[in-house]
This record gives structure tokens, sequence and C-alpha cells, in this order.
């Protein structure tokens, strides 16, 4: 593998000195970009896209020819693993991922195996591969997944949710059947990650996109007791080299403390929580990332400039800080004013360091 040329992200989340903040964009690789949507075009559909590991390679590394950012993410879907078990993932035009089969009972969760990165998922390893060798060492390369909470929602629900009433109900009518979901969870991505750092990731995240929508008791029970497990089962140090993991719960500020404790390098805010407030809060314990608000980006460059300096200010002097938005970016920003937001962060942010 060829040595790193540009290393500024993995430092920040390590918080080494920088010369300048590290930025990159969850979702970057996406239905903003049309160069996206002609490779997607060209696949067929999404998932046709996710496997194919070739054209994985090529969106990865579409927004990194366009912006100046300091790391690449995998291109593929949080729902993999649910997919990999035998649920059937399918994708409804305007109506998000579906399963044909959906887990509603003790049997249900009784016939799910811990997935088999190496046999069940080899088309996800050979995008990471593909991509780590293409990168040439420009850029570091994240590896990712959902939060077994997470990916429980979609399983239990059979897709999105505004309410998430099946899957509470399980959680609190049958909460050693959720237990039993969550652990079959939480080792098939360790097994995921673990694999994805052997085939090339130099990072890891751990998407829990739905944790928020938990009370604190059931988010320390249910979410986050299963993403320090996690965290406890990587390898966090590969071919000589550290592996960062960042942790992200949207709607998670409030158990900002209790993650810092799980062993994460980093953690990952929404735009919800102030980020200076937050790093008095964790102290030097951990990295943060974030936190723009992503519907920013539907505004002037002007605009987006001053609020990523008032992030700057808000976060301080100082390494530890990944800038990044609160959430993906949404697929009808104009990628020029993506452009802006990843420019602001170059030029303002040297100020903060050194």
């Amino acid at each position: 593998m060829s040595p790193l040329k540009n290393d500024r992200f993995l430092k920040a989340l390590l918080r080494q000195p920088v010369d300048r903040t590290p930025v990159w964009m969850m979702r970057q690789a996406g239905r903003y970009l049309p160069e996206y949507r002609a490779s997607r075009g060209e696949a067929g559909d999404f998932m046709s896209l996710c496997k194919n590991p070739e054209l994985a390679c090529e969106v990865t590394i579409q927004p990194l020819e366009r912006f100046p950012l300091d790391a690449a993410i995998l291109f593929s879907d949080i729902l993999t693993i649910p997919d990999a078990m035998g649920l059937g993932l399918y994708f409804e035009t305007g109506e998000g991922p579906r399963f044909n089969k959906i887990i509603r009972t003790e049997a249900d969760v009784q016939s799910l195996k811990v997935v088999n990165t190496e046999s069940d998922l080899d088309y996800v390893l050979k995008a990471v591969s593909t991509i780590r060798s293409e990168l040439n060492g420009r850029v570091p390369l994240i590896g990712f997944s959902g939060s077994p909470w997470t990916l429980a929602t979609y399983m239990v629900e059979g897709g999105s949710s505004k309410d998430f009433r099946h899957v509470k109900a399980m959680m609190y009518d049958t909460p050693e059947v959720m237990h039993q979901l969550l652990d079959v969870l939480a080792k098939s991505v360790i097994d995921y990650l673990n694999a994805q750092i052997r085939a090339g990731a130099q990072a890891v995240q751990i998407f829990d996109t739905w944790g928020g929508s938990l009370s604190d008791v059931a988010y320390q029970e249910f979410s986050l007791r299963y993403m320090r497990q996690i965290v406890e089962g990587l390898t966090r140090v590969y071919d000589g080299q550290q592996i960062p993991v960042i942790l992200f719960t949207k709607g998670g500020g409030q158990w900002l403390e209790s993650m810092a404790d799980t062993g994460a390098d980093a953690l990952g805010l929404d735009w919800t929580t102030d980020i200076g407030q937050a790093r008095r809060r964790v102290g030097d314990k951990v990295s943060l990332q974030g936190n723009m608000d992503p519907s920013v980006l539907y505004a002037s460059p002007a605009t987006i400039r001053t609020e990523v300096k008032r992030i700057l200010d808000s976060y301080g002097y100082g390494t530890g800080h990944v800038f990044n938005l609160g959430h993906g970016i949404h697929q009808f920003v104009d990628p020029e004013r993506a452009k802006a937001f990843v420019e602001a962060v170059v030029e303002l942010s040297p100020g903060y360091h050194g």
C-alpha cells in the first residue's frame, strides 16, 4: 500500500497536531453530484452500484476530483449486513430501503446467523481494496457500518419509520429477544469492520442514525452497550498503523460523556449540539467531528463561509476537530455550494493551528 500523502484526517482523530482542520462530508459520494447520477444510471440501480467494486470505487473518488477533501469514505450502504443475513434488501423510488423478509418474532431472530464478511460481503471488501489501491495514498479511506440499534430498526420495521412502533414494542415487551437481535448484529458489525480494516480501511465510523429516537435509559441499554461491544472488538492497530474509530449518534448530544467512555477515538456531532460546549464536556478524551447543519449549503457562499467560521470559533484553537456536516449532504444541494463549504474550511482553519 502506498504511504499517505495527506494524513491530517487521521492525525486530527488521534489528537495529533495538524496544519489545518481536516474536512470531509457524510454522503459526499452521492445524489447531489451529476457524475454520481450518471454512474448509478450505468449500474442500473443503487444496489447494483454498491455491488460493482469498480463503479463503487469510481463514485467514492468523484468528490475528491471536485473538492479538496481530506478523506474518502467507502461507497456502500449501512444495510448490507441485514441483506447478507437473507432479508432481501431493495430500494423503492421515493420510499427508501425495504426488505422482503421482516424480523418480528423470537423465531425470526433465532434464524439469523452472524455474518461472515469474507464470504457473505466479499463485494464490499473488493470495493475497499480497489478504492485503497486507486487512491494511491492521496487521502485515507474510511470504512463504516450501521450501529446494531439502527440496523435492528430497519430489520424490524421493514424499512424507514417515523414512529418505530414495531421495534420499540419488541424492545419494551420482549427485551430479551431484542438483546438477542442486537448481539448477533454487534458480532456481525465487528466481523464486518475488521474485514474492512484488513482490506484497506484506515479509519472506521459507526453510524447510529436512530439512537436519538430512544429514551436515556433505552439508549444506554439498547444502543450504546452494543457500540461499546463493537469498539472493544475492533482491530485498533493494523499494518503498524492506528485505526481510529468514530461513533456518530444522530440526536445523541446528551450522551457525549457516555459515548466518550466507550474507548472510541472520536465522536460525530449533529448540528443540534454546540461544538464548543461539546469540547468542554468531553475534554481531551476524544476528538470531535462535525457539525454544520447540511441545510446551510442551500444558502449563499458568503453565508456558508460565515457559518464555517462560527463553528471554527466555537471549537477553538488546536487539534482534535474534523470538520463535517451534522448529517449527510442533501441530494438537492448545488455542488458549487459544497465546494464553497470545503474551501472555506481549507482557507479559514489554518489560523486555529500552529
